[in-house]
């Protein structure tokens, strides 16, 4: 019987795994996971996701296990890494599921080269995205630029495919001993901060599961309604599950289908058609990002190279840890350093404070991120950063500035986020929570907050802030 290596990477699931399926039906398979960061070029794994991504390996390799096998890992790098197991186990091909980061493209392009010139049969397929990005294309054969006719070309295109069905028994060939393996989950003690990311996640492909039958269950209906209200928590939280590949697009497509009844699920004004549609941006990150892949450093729009931005430690530090005097803002950072995720209202409040009231470049905005987000993905990460800025493909114009209070008021209209992530304010009544500069003094104190001491006054004046961004727009208008 022919024996396959089957590569994980950010596939971490046994169901709907097609470099798995494929391998599976071939014949002998033996799983294997390459500790191989460097692979990552300019954006390896920040610490939210390393941490994610530990649990999660532990997770999928008691998933394989109970099919009879377990998950080899090894040191990179990763093509002396498989060259070496297949010799040592007798595989005579390799399967992986596709990345599609730049830094990954040309290292799995090299791989697969290198591979095919030692003999052995190379595969990889698609088991990230519902279509490819080379597929979804203008009339023209140009990749698109802007969101909404790219989702409706998707819907046009075809329905994604049905989920593959995960393997009831995986063969394994034997592990010599000669190979050197590593343990899954050996290392230092966890961090105070990897303890409370656990306080709250549970990652791995079993959770992923649970998690997406409970926002199909009790979420998806009015999620048209509630995903921008972070105090009634009412998004999905499966960017983590997407990200590290826990679920795939495609099981999430279709299960929101049968749960929202078929073809109904994408009538306007349907949760499930909302939801659906959030599915069809992160494939237009991925869409742009392969196209175009200079966007993780670079503004879609030239200009904006030349932006006079700011460059105020003090300010950038007080963004970071929730200290800017905005209380959505350090709401939303707070979160971020707490568990790991931010709600994404709130992200693009946080994410104009920083570009527009601070003048801060959203490049230190986008790598803060990318650090401290479980769901750090780097197409979904970059877009969102240049859609806030202004400077990406179907971003929000530059001059459009969300004012935090009335962002607050807005969707936090009690308070309930703000108290639960800013506690030294939880005394504060809803009128006042979200300018507590503008509150009386014997509210202030019957609340027991003293600002500059108790909690920050603001570090800017948003109005003032606002007129600032709007000048230094201009400058690059001028400039062009």
């Amino acid at each position: 019987m022919p024996t396959s290596i089957v590569w994980f990477r950010q596939d971490l699931r046994v169901a709907d795994n097609p470099a798995l399926h494929e391998a599976c039906a071939r014949g002998g398979v033996l799983p294997v996971y390459i500790d191989d960061d460097d692979a990552a070029g300019d954006w390896p794994p920040g610490g939210a996701s390393r941490w994610w991504r530990a649990q999660s390996l532990k997770a999928l390799d008691d998933a394989l296990r109970a099919r009879g096998s377990g998950l080899v890992v090894l040191d990179g790098p990763a093509e002396a890494a498989l060259e070496r197991t297949a010799a040592a186990v007798e595989a005579d091909a390799v399967f992986w599921n596709r990345r599609y980061e730049p830094a990954s493209i040309r290292h799995d392009r090299d791989v697969m080269a290198k591979l095919k010139e030692r003999g052995l049969a190379v595969t990889s397929s698609n088991g990230r995205l519902l279509f490819e990005p080379w597929t979804v294309t203008t009339k023209n054969g140009d990749p698109y630029k802007v969101y909404t006719p790219f989702a409706r070309a998707c819907l046009n295109e075809r329905a994604p495919r049905q989920p593959y069905p995960a393997p009831a028994r995986i063969q394994s060939p034997k592990v010599p001993s000669t190979l050197v393996t590593k343990s899954i989950g050996a290392g230092d003690p966890p961090t105070n901060w990897e303890v409370e990311l656990g306080c709250h996640w549970q990652p791995g492909v079993g959770h992923a599961e649970n998690a997406l039958d409970v926002f199909l269950e009790d979420k998806v209906a009015d999620y048209g309604d509630s995903r921008d209200r972070p105090d009634l928590r009412g998004t999905s939280e499966l960017s983590p599950r997407l990200h590290w590949g826990e679920l795939s697009p495609h099981q999430v497509w279709q299960a929101t289908v049968e749960v929202s009844g078929g073809a109904d699920a994408l009538d306007p004004g349907r949760g499930s058609n909302v939801f659906l549609k959030e599915l069809l941006w992160r494939e237009f990150g991925y869409h742009i990002f392969y196209h175009i892949s200079t966007l993780p450093e670079t503004p879609l729009k030239p200009a904006f190279a030349r932006f006079p931005w700011a460059d105020d430690k003090d300010n950038r530090n007080a963004w970071r840890f929730g200290r800017t005097g905005y209380p959505i803002v350090d709401a939303g950072m707070r979160q971020l350093r707490l568990t790991g995720w931010m709600h994404n209202r709130v992200r693009m409040v946080a994410g104009s404070f920083l570009v527009k009231d601070l003048l801060e470049d959203w490049r230190q905005g986008a790598r803060w991120f990318w650090d401290n987000l479980v769901d750090a993905d780097l197409a979904s990460n970059t877009l969102g950063w240049q859609w806030v800025s202004g400077c990406g493909p179907d971003a929000a114009p530059y001059f459009r500035i969300f004012n935090p209070v009335k962002q607050g008021w807005k969707f936090d209209p009690d308070g309930a986020y703000v108290r639960r992530f800013v506690p030294e304010l939880a005394g504060l009544p809803a009128e006042h929570i979200h300018a507590p500069w503008e509150a009386p003094a014997d509210v202030l104190d019957a609340a027991g907050v003293t600002l500059g001491k108790t909690y920050p006054a603001p570090i800017v004046d948003h109005r003032r802030a606002r007129q600032r961004a709007l000048d230094a727009l201009a400058t690059i208008k001028q400039a062009a």
